[in-house]
């Protein structure tokens, strides 16, 4: 007998070799697909109380084991230990949520207009769930899916990226220990994850995807969802506006820029990708963001860095080359951190402040996903939220503003799903988390979450 296939998993930070993993092939991933079948068809059945109660067991435990999971998302995805210790928290959260979310699944029972019938809608799980996750947040990008897959009766196959597959594997191992039925989720580890998803996608047993990548990823994906007509929900690219108004409180504009463009490197969807700030303090923003950014450490986070490394060496170089471009263009560096000397990888980028950027540079047309803030100065109102809706996605967006109700109406004029107003993070188990245009379809979090993984059935009861 032959072994099986592995790939390594290494440490973005110091290229260290952390483990190698089963590659699973499209025949050894749709092996998967019956035994979570199989397990559907029990976990179905099972009482919405017992589903809460696994979950709870899985939010308690993965709160017990956190200083393991952040040291592995630490390892194997290079954020620092600040930022992976928070991601475990918000991970967890989601089966705390939808262990409440399982037993509040509502119906509706009505009379017909005309009479003489009664409606009653129920919700019945969707069946098994195809789970596609980025490698950014690998333990919150699965709970996200996972939780109310799982409280709403279906088993799921996650398919974890290569670049972060131990997180995926000790949450699963964490959802049999808190009596999830063995084959209720399946973690399918691969590099062949064309081949992988699309024999998935193809086989009559996956009832839905969810996926969280790139737009042109789910633009392929959502054609191959068409050939079966598969439930498909995606949360795909961003290029959040970060505003600023002339009233705007400077000292907690920078506080919210700094957590919403350099958490994680400023490797997240939800990452400030443009900052508008009105010329009346462009000049006070600017030198107190780019004193706070000078003040970053750059280095390992294994060792107390605050911003690691980007996740390979391939992402460190299409941002230095998006940061070029925007010099040839005529943007200036307003200020910059240090890298550190002698780094084992070239997957470190220095987080860099840039003003003087062209309302029309390419930097503020494609999603940076690095550490890097380019500064675009406004004065017109109408032309900057022209400017800020230009864009084919619609994630997410921030505005700092003196006046709330200026900041609320600026806010529903951007065309994103999500606004942060006066803060510098969105996301929240309990609010529905996507956007609009390219940005993707669906929503994730809150009640609208569980409804992504169950089909409603309508009975219609004659009542003479």
């Amino acid at each position: 007998m032959t072994d099986p296939a592995t790939f390594p998993v290494t440490n973005p930070a110091t290229g260290e070799h952390l483990e190698d993993i089963t590659d699973l092939n499209a025949e050894q991933a749709l092996a998967q697909v019956g035994e979570a079948q199989e397990a559907f068809l029990r976990w179905r059945e099972t009482a919405p109380r017992h589903r809460a109660d696994v979950l709870n067991r899985a939010y308690d435990l993965m709160i017990d084991d956190l200083p393991r999971l952040r040291d592995i998302i630490v390892a194997e995805n290079g954020k620092s230990q600040t930022d992976a210790e928070a991601e475990v928290r918000y991970a967890a959260e989601f089966f705390r949520w939808y262990a409440e979310e399982a037993v509040r699944l509502g119906g509706d029972y009505t009379t017909a207009p005309a009479g003489g019938v009664r409606n009653i809608v129920t919700h019945h799980p969707v069946g098994v769930a195809l789970l596609v996750t980025p490698w950014n947040f690998p333990a919150a990008m699965a709970t996200r899916k996972m939780g109310p897959a799982l409280a709403a009766g279906c088993s799921v196959v996650l398919k974890p990226a290569r670049e972060t597959p131990l997180t995926a594997i000790a949450i699963a191992e964490i959802l049999i220990k808190a009596g999830l039925p063995q084959g209720a989720v399946q973690v399918a580890t691969t590099t062949a994850t064309r081949e992988v998803v699309s024999a998935l996608l193809a086989d009559d047993r996956i009832k839905k995807l969810s996926f969280t990548g790139s737009t042109p990823v789910g633009r392929t994906l959502l054609a191959q969802c068409a050939e079966r007509v598969v439930n498909a929900s995606m949360e795909l690219g961003g290029n959040a506006p970060f505003i600023v108004t002339a009233d705007a409180d400077v000292e907690a504009a920078v506080a919210g820029a700094m957590v919403a463009k350099f958490r994680n490197g400023g490797q997240a969807c939800t990452a400030a990708n443009r900052f508008y700030v009105h010329a009346d303090i462009a000049e006070e923003f600017i030198a107190a963001f780019g004193a706070k950014i000078s003040q970053l450490t750059v280095g390992d986070p294994a060792e107390g860095a605050q911003i690691g490394p980007l996740i390979h060496d391939k992402a460190a170089s299409g941002v230095r080359q998006l940061l070029d471009s925007a010099l040839d263009e005529g943007a200036t560096i307003a200020d910059q951190a240090s890298l550190p000397e002698g780094a084992a990888t070239e997957s470190f980028v220095a987080p860099t402040l840039l003003r003087d950027v062209p309302a029309g540079a390419a930097i503020l047309q494609e999603e940076i996903f690095g550490p890097v803030a380019p500064v675009v100065v406004w004065s017109d109102l109408e032309q900057m939220l022209e400017q800020a809706n230009a864009a084919e996605v619609g994630l997410s967006s921030y505005v700092y503003a003196g006046n709330l109700q200026d900041a609320i109406r600026i806010g529903e004029r951007l065309e994103t799903g999500m606004v942060g107003i006066n803060r510098g993070v969105v996301s929240d188990p309990s609010a529905p988390f996507g956007g609009v245009k390219q940005a993707g379809i669906g929503r994730e979090g809150g009640h609208w979450g569980i409804e992504e993984f169950t089909e409603p059935q309508y009975l219609s009861v004659d009542w003479p």
